[in-house]
């Protein structure tokens, strides 16, 4: 057998290589490509690189000749025949493993190899059943393989190949112990395959202790933005974030998408949000069945499912062919969050387009992040309603059913239509039948434009507001006050959309907003703010701190500007004063002397002013006294204090 392929699969043993080509590849990616090196064939590896760039097929192509040994492929197992496997794969999820194991399964089918997945959730004796029955490759999480290994199901004697895919999560998912484990019950004399989406210390850590002399991968394309995915900050109110979820799932109209949240919970709502507005949507989130979750990466494989909400379980690795769209609605907290969920999109040379929605107090935190992922993300707001008709009426005047030629069936019953019905009537009938399962879009609040508006001095009068009083026109809109100033960081950007989410009512109904030092008072229109006080006093404002209750009048005409911030006072001039180490010292010490100076011995939290008619010594508390005057409802002690 030949050791390498000619290109494009230069390195490539020839029955993967006829795999790839049977596949449709035409090329390899950098990290593929990098990873089948002639000096590279027998070596450790430690490679990072984006996700979505082949890793899978990479260390496929690595292992092979280590597994296979110059052989076309291996030898088939014989009834009641057994072997101990030859690779191990670890992973840090059950989706990531199964999707693992999918790819060796077509790579390796001209070898006969035989892949066997072990992962949480699945019938562990179906599993065994697998493995007495002879696996050349085996695929699974870090617990499960440990499970097999310590009851004897399981034997790793022989390993030639270990590979750790998606090392960093496994790390952050607790897993190190596991690993270790595996690790150091694998023969020695084997070769480790390390990759990660980053190279952090616990990463470098793992590879010292368990690879030996590990060559170093890193492709070009880690060190610069994904550029097959593009990134769009949208600002938004807090109270309209689904409303621009929506918007930006209409505006976009992908194929297929996936929206990123932070809990169980908030994917559970935002399921139920968008399946009663007539998406085609599933859940996947850990509280999930193994087979809940399989079914539902299914729907959106097989183009049931248009839109999948998931948690963080879902970003590492899960690969859904042709995703067009990823939307991250509550934002990562960390680069390398972002990077493996945005990685969703983009992957094998297709084009994808992922959006931030960002509150207005996390826009600084977001500008940091992407600068830490080294992102260049356009800004802007969500879509708006007459952007969404917009786009929609383009892609209907574009749709594929206007395009071609007519057949003969076609062109009889197209002008038996003309002659019943006018050609507005049948153009009407098409637009309604495209837009039938369109939701509507969402009115978005306009935040830039709110934004702008002053936070001191004088603003505009408008219809049905004060203004500056009924001799400037106003109407006489009510006043009301919200207690939350300076104090508590106050600002109108994110005082508006609380006003309108508790009181039930529309930017268009707030006037103007001015902010003082512990409160802030606003003005809400005439027609409206007698149904706004009735929410307030029916429904509260779901804030512990946060109290809204209606005032007589206007405030004054300006705000009182924030408070000046006391200037940081250093350490050292801190320890100029008056304050000795032994007035910190621990109660108890006074009885070795320790506070001898101005109070008898007694320690500063012990003194305490000598109640008018007490006994006892003038300026010493005693409570184990009885007062000289008798008090209702006083007693004596029944022990001393201490």
């Amino acid at each position: 057998m030949s050791d390498s392929v000619g290109v494009p699969f230069a390195g490539a043993v020839a029955p993967l290589a006829d795999a790839l080509t049977a596949r449709g590849y035409t090329t390899l990616t950098p990290v593929q490509s990098a990873v089948l090196a002639p000096e590279l064939s027998e070596a450790d590896l430690l490679v990072s690189a984006q996700t979505g760039s082949g890793k899978t097929v990479a260390f496929g192509l690595s292992i092979a000749p280590t597994l296979l040994q110059g052989s076309e492929g291996f030898e088939p197992f014989r009834a009641g025949g057994w072997a101990p496997p030859l690779a191990l794969v670890v992973a840090p999820t059950r989706e990531l493993a199964l999707q693992v194991c999918r790819e060796l399964d077509w790579l390796y089918e001209k070898t006969n190899a035989r892949v066997v997945s072990c992962v949480g959730g699945m019938d562990m004796r179906s599993e065994r059943q697998a493995l007495n029955a002879g696996a050349h490759i085996v695929v699974g999480t870090p617990g499960r393989l440990r499970d097999h290994i310590e009851r004897g199901a399981l034997d790793i004697g022989a390993l030639r190949a270990v590979v750790l895919d998606e090392a960093d999560e496994m790390l952050d998912l607790g897993f190190r112990e596991d690993l270790e484990f595996i690790l150091d019950a694998a023969p020695a004399e084997r070769r480790t395959l390390l990759f990660s989406a980053t190279v952090a210390k616990p990463i470098a850590q793992l590879a010292k202790r368990f690879q030996r002399d590990a060559v170093r991968i890193s492709t070009a394309a880690e060190k610069s933005q994904h550029v097959d995915i593009e990134y769009r900050a949208l600002m938004v109110a807090p109270n309209e974030r689904e409303n621009a979820i929506i918007n930006v799932l209409r505006f976009h109209d992908a194929k297929s998408a996936i929206v990123f949240c932070g809990t169980r919970m908030a994917v559970t709502h935002l399921t139920a949000r968008l399946s009663n507005r007539g998406f085609t949507v599933v859940a996947l989130s850990g509280e999930l069945s193994q087979n809940e979750r399989t079914h539902a990466l299914q729907a959106m494989r097989d183009g049931r499912a248009q839109i999948c909400v998931a948690t963080d379980v879902a970003a590492r690795g899960i690969d859904l062919p042709g995703l067009e769209l990823v939307v991250h609605a509550d934002l990562p907290t960390n680069g390398e969050a972002l990077l493996h969920r945005s990685g969703r999109t983009g992957r094998a040379g297709n084009k994808g387009i992922c959006v931030l929605l960002v509150p207005h107090n996390r826009r600084r935190g977001i500008q940091r992040l992407l600068g830490d992922a080294n992102i260049d993300a356009k800004w802007g707001q969500p879509p708006s309603a007459a952007e969404i008709i917009a786009a929609d009426r383009k892609r209907i005047l574009n749709d594929e059913s206007l395009q071609g030629a007519l057949t003969d069936d076609e062109k009889a019953f197209a002008t038996q239509l003309l002659e019943t019905h006018s050609a507005e009537q049948v153009a009407a009938a098409f637009l309604r039948l495209q837009q039938k399962n369109r939701p509507a879009p969402e009115e978005m609040l306009d935040v830039a434009a709110e934004h702008e508006a002053p936070v001191y001095g004088k603003r505009a009068p408008r219809e049905g507001f004060a203004g500056d009083g009924p001799a400037r026109g106003g109407l006489g809109g009510s006043w009301f006050k919200i207690s939350a100033g300076h104090k508590q960081n106050a600002e109108p950007r994110w005082l508006l959309p609380l006003i309108c989410r508790v009181g039930h009512v529309t930017r268009k109904d707030v006037g103007a907003i001015k902010i003082f030092h512990t409160e802030s008072q606003f003005e809400i229109a005439a027609g409206v703010a007698e149904r706004f006080m009735q929410t307030i006093e029916r429904e509260g404002t779901g804030e512990k701190q946060i109290t809204i209750t209606r005032v007589d009048g206007p405030p004054p005409e300006t705000a009182a500007p924030p408070r000046e911030k006391k200037a940081w006072i250093p350490e050292a001039e801190f320890r100029k004063g008056d304050f000795k180490k032994r007035d910190f010292a621990k109660p108890g010490d006074h009885k070795a002397g320790g506070f001898k100076a101005g109070g008898g011995g007694k320690p500063p939290w012990k003194k305490k002013e000598r109640a008018e008619g007490q006994g006892g010594e003038a300026g010493a508390f005693q409570p184990d006294r009885a007062p000289a005057t008798t008090k209702a409802g006083w007693s004596k002690p029944k022990k001393k204090f201490s």
